[in-house]
């Protein structure tokens, strides 16, 4: 009797917690991959936000490749979430408040090809929701949206040395993102 109250109690835990989630993955590219992990590890139901590159036609390329090169990739992050906890559109939304969309060279003090913004889509619905999102941001802003929207293919994920950059070199990262004018942009932009 005592082992079937202990099987049940173990069903109901493991059946409750563990086997809910509800995993799936975006992609977005805002520039500096460093600060586009932080800006998402932080929110509930983000299991992991991995630096990477994508959208162009080289695989496994390198940082100094997709940077100094002509490989196509943007610097991207690979967000791994449980939809039962966030979904596509709230992940839009600080994708949204984590860039400048109105830059066409690049993001914040990184310019060139790669620090483009994109918000990359898996299905139609995704897509409609990004286009939908770009709408109002050009009507509240009276200009326009150059973010890319494009569907994703292929992630690569980047060197380790890249990989929860601002956590590993806080000190430097932080030097770097204040430099860069990262928080003034954003403020300036999104705090009306």
């Amino acid at each position: 009797m005592l082992r079937k109250i202990y099987i049940l109690l173990f069903s109901i835990i493991f059946s409750t917690n563990s086997f809910s989630q509800e995993i799936e993955k975006v992609y977005f590219a805002g520039g500096c991959f460093w600060c586009m992990e932080e800006s998402f590890e932080k929110l509930e139901g983000v299991i992991e936000v991995i630096s990477g590159y994508s959208g162009g036609t080289t695989s496994n390329p390198t940082y100094k490749e997709v940077t100094y090169g002509d490989t196509g990739h943007f610097e991207t992050v690979e967000i791994i979430y449980d939809k039962s906890l966030i979904n596509f559109e709230k992940l839009l939304k600080i994708f949204w408040i984590n860039i400048d969309p109105f830059d066409a060279k690049g993001q914040f003090c990184d310019k060139g090809y790669s620090y483009r913004s994109v918000a990359f889509f898996k299905t139609e619905d995704q897509k409609n929701q990004i286009i939908n999102s770009i709408k109002k941001i050009e009507k509240d802003f009276n200009k326009e949206v150059v973010t890319y929207v494009r569907k994703f293919d292929k992630f690569y994920k980047a060197e380790d040395s890249h990989q929860n950059y601002y956590q590993e070199y806080f000190v430097n990262y932080l030097l770097y993102k204040k430099g860069c004018g990262r928080e003034k942009r954003l403020n300036s932009i999104w705090k009306k």
